[in-house]
């Protein structure tokens, strides 16, 4: 069974304690995800995000309902965090978001460590249509966040 990976960065011309804070919202969560996941929060509001925190998600996958649960094992405000699967589709997740201040702003990074289930099968779903959703899912991910976290326009008002 393969341990794969998937890695997107970001840079947002916006403070790191906005961008971190953005994140330490769990129902941006939904924002943040294609509608066709039909991706929902079930965790019960306010949720104070920390160690140990748990997420419990719901989200349809060609129409297949699953639920999935996570963990926040690290925290470390306002650079990062990372959450990991407790229960859901693959074997293995573990998402480590990066918060880094830059010049005019914060480079984002995202990486995942994931492994599927089912062994060579599992092996199989991801070279047919696994990793190529995965990564439309985080490209998707990184558009919203590019309009969300865009500049004011400073447009010449006539």
């Amino acid at each position: 069974m393969a341990v794969y990976s998937l890695r997107r960065e970001q840079f947002v011309a916006r403070p790191i304690a906005e961008v971190f804070e953005f994140f330490s919202d769990a129902r941006n969560l939904e924002a943040i995800t294609p509608r066709w996941l039909s991706f929902r929060i079930l965790t019960p509001g306010p949720i104070g995000i920390h160690t140990g925190t748990l997420l419990d998600y719901r989200l349809s996958w060609h129409g297949l309902p699953i639920r999935w649960r996570t963990e926040i094992k690290d925290w470390n405000p306002p650079f990062g965090f990372t959450d990991v699967q407790l229960k859901g589709p693959y074997t293995l997740w573990r998402h480590t978001h990066t918060f880094t201040p830059r010049e005019g702003g914060t480079l984002m990074e995202d990486v995942v460590r994931y492994e599927l289930p089912l062994g060579p099968l599992g092996d199989v779903a991801h070279a047919i249509s696994v990793r190529r959703e995965l990564q439309q899912v985080f490209d998707y991910r990184v558009k919203v966040i590019g309009e969300l976290f865009a500049p004011p326009s400073g447009g010449i008002r006539r």
